[in-house]
């Protein structure tokens, strides 16, 4: 296990590599947030050893961080420009806020989970992430106090695309969301335009499902 950050480093530049040779992300920009943003903060202690493979990992309340290739496939996909405010659905970890606040001037991101959010929100202050509001609330509704958005990610499956998200993206915006059933789910990119939205599948993807009222009605496992 690494015990030094020059190690985790050389962790980081290996991973972002393989990713650039996987063709998974290509602009510049993704790639340098990706290696300012230190993964292995946002992963658990038991799995940080893990934190530089390219895979998702658990981070408690049956979430994962997400693979590093979905994230800068997503990030790449979502063209986040410095002027966007952006809204996240599912802060997971708070690891693609964080990636998203390098790249944009405000991030707005859900989570359903209270302990999640709270780890969340400690994670991003403690690394400096001025620019991120870590939110307790139902994510497939969006988060109107702020809306409309110039970007919109959701990092969970949902069965469809909400309305509610499509209702507070900007005229010209975009929204990358998996979209599918529990098992497997199609990466799609959503673009607002003047005749309504427009949409097109990037890639198959497994996400954990979007709970809400414009999502699935409760996690399949969940035993409640």
């Amino acid at each position: 296990m690494p015990d030094t950050e020059h190690e985790y480093e050389r962790q980081r530049e290996q991973l972002l590599l393989e990713i650039v040779r996987s063709r998974g992300a290509s602009d510049r920009r993704v790639i340098d947030a990706m290696r300012r943003v230190p993964r292995h903060e946002f992963v658990p202690e038991q799995y940080r050893a893990y934190a530089y493979e390219n895979r998702p990992l658990p981070i408690g309340e049956r979430q994962t961080i997400s693979q590093p290739l979905m994230v800068a496939t997503m990030t790449e996909a979502l063209d986040v420009q410095p002027q966007h405010v952006t809204l996240e659905i599912g802060a997971g970890s708070g690891y693609q806020a964080a990636i998203l606040a390098e790249l944009c001037s405000q991030v707005y991101t859900l989570e359903r989970h209270e302990t999640l959010a709270a780890t969340a929100r400690e994670t991003l202050a403690r690394l400096g992430c001025a620019n991120v509001e870590v939110v307790v609330a139902d994510g497939s509704q969006g988060y109107a106090e702020r809306a409309p958005y110039d970007r919109i990610m959701v990092s969970a499956g949902s069965p469809s695309i909400p309305d509610a998200l499509l209702r507070q993206l900007k005229l010209g915006g975009k929204m990358v969301i998996p979209v599918g059933d529990f098992n497997y789910q199609a990466l799609t990119l959503v673009e607002q335009t003047s005749s309504g939205p427009i949409s097109q599948e990037i890639a198959g993807c497994v996400f954990v499902p979007l709970i809400g009222e414009y999502g699935w009605s409760r996690d399949r496992t969940d035993p409640g």
